[in-house]
């Protein structure tokens, strides 16, 4: 039985393996130890065994009979199909988001993509993509929809970070702007097609 205490212990363990598999810390194939990931965090199995399931869930590890669990590897097809979901659910969750986004929102999210065009690496733009998505979604009063986008955002991280490790440059989101042009201006449907666009061009990056 998983209590309180165990839960809150494995969502803290999850997030902090989970963010060396995206750092490419923990590359595809490594094995994740049960007894070892265990005594680095002094918790006792049953949090570190729900903390492997969350991760499982979130597509970045896969449990496998007599070989414990293993690093996600990751392919071309695997990245073009979250890409493909992340499309379809994020224009969902925005077009039931925009009759409840206001100025004050709005301008949250411009803020959050002038942070990103100001992004020194690849871990600060992501972040604020991330939050600039967040932002415009959040509002769509959907927990179960926002819960699966969260996972596939982060398996599109990372996608993101193995693709731009070696070098980086901040892009300008054009894309960006145009959403929020279109959301001021009253155009959600049209918000929704250049956003479930946008989107999809990260499944037509391939990892290196």
């Amino acid at each position: 039985m998983v209590t309180a205490k165990d839960d809150t212990i494995a969502v803290r363990i999850s997030r902090i393996l989970a963010d060396r598999i995206i750092a490419g810390a923990l590359e595809p194939g490594s094995r994740l130890g049960q007894d070892h990931i265990a005594d680095e965090f002094g918790a006792s199995h049953v949090p570190v065994r729900e903390a492997f399931r969350r991760l499982e869930a979130q597509g970045l590890v896969v449990s496998e009979p007599r070989r414990g669990v293993r690093v996600a590897s990751f392919s071309p097809e695997e990245v073009r199909e979250v890409a493909e979901m992340r499309a379809a659910l994020e224009a969902l969750a925005l077009r039931n988001a925009a009759p409840h986004l206001t100025k004050a929102i709005l301008d949250q999210a411009e803020e959050a993509n002038r942070v990103g065009d100001r992004a020194r690496n690849v871990q600060q733009w992501e972040a604020a993509n991330r939050l600039f998505h967040r932002i415009l979604l959040a509002p769509c009063g959907m927990p179960r929809l926002l819960k699966a986008i969260d996972d596939l955002q982060t398996a599109s991280a990372r996608f993101l970070f193995s693709g731009w490790r070696a070098e980086w440059e901040a892009p300008t989101d054009r894309d960006h702007r145009a959403i929020l042009d279109a959301l001021r201006a009253g155009q959600a449907e049209a918000a929704a097609n250049v956003l479930a666009r946008h989107v999809q061009t990260m499944g037509q990056k391939t990892p290196r």
